[in-house]
């Protein structure tokens, strides 16, 4: 039985861990969505649903605190001012994890861990053109 186990060590030496998850956390922030081993997105998930937790309340104090584990000043910033107002009725739950499948190369369970709200993003629609092409002869 695994009594009192809090976290999966993944391996790591915990600089190594805590380097990991603030990389793949940013990512996350960044991208909205990032593809990753299922016991690397359980992890990470803990960690970005208390910062968005936190970052619900704009204050200088949550804000430093936050800023301890994101180095990137422009994704601290879309953290506040645009992923955390969109759950501010949300009580929790803010990350989903969908499994994609096993990678071919270890056979380890592959995820794809995003944010519940994601923002829209409008495909840019080509143009036609009727441009004449030139007649070769």
């Amino acid at each position: 039985m695994k009594h009192r186990m809090g976290f999966n060590k993944l391996g790591r030496k915990a600089s190594a861990r805590k380097a990991l998850y603030r990389t793949m956390v940013t990512a996350l922030f960044r991208y909205e969505r990032i593809k990753t081993t299922q016991a690397k997105a359980r992890e990470i998930r803990k960690v970005a649903e208390k910062m968005i937790t936190r970052a619900r309340e704009d204050s200088v104090h949550n804000r430093r605190i936050i800023a301890r584990r994101i180095g990137d000043k422009g994704v601290l910033a879309k953290l506040f001012l645009n992923i955390a107002p969109r759950f501010s009725e949300r009580p929790g739950g803010y990350t989903r994890i969908m499994k994609l499948g096993q990678r071919y190369g270890d056979a380890s369970e592959m995820v794809l861990l995003e944010l519940v709200e994601r923002a829209k993003v409008e495909k840019k629609k080509k143009k036609k053109t009727k441009e004449a092409a030139p007649a070769v002869k």
